[in-house]
């Protein structure tokens, strides 16, 4: 197994356990094969479909695609991205955003 990809199970369960600390509680998914029934992070309180990067450089595009590309219906598309020494940061489409908080407000 890459540095990489030991980085990368790291980040994921940092993921899971700050999600966790939070009052959700979340864990790794099934990292065997990708799509929807296994995001990198299952969290059942929240309905997102989870795309963990823990790099340096992130390649938004390509990251954002594979979270919209693997989300099951009804789930809404985020990256998490965390470089080293940095806050987690949650990334998703506007429109999605736009409708969680017109959402919240009801």
């Amino acid at each position: 197994m890459t540095n990489g990809n030991q980085k990368g199970k790291r980040g994921e369960r940092e993921l899971a356990g700050y999600l966790t600390e939070r009052g959700h509680p979340a864990r790794r998914g099934q990292q065997f094969k990708g799509g929807a029934d296994s995001p990198d992070v299952v969290c059942p309180s929240l309905p997102v479909h989870w795309e963990c990067k823990r790099v340096e450089r992130l390649r938004l595009p390509e990251a954002m695609a594979q979270a919209i590309d693997e989300a099951a219906p009804g789930k809404l598309p985020v990256v998490a991205h965390r470089r080293n020494g940095g806050d987690w940061l949650a990334i998703m489409r506007l429109d999605d955003l736009l409708e969680l908080m017109v959402n919240s407000n009801d």
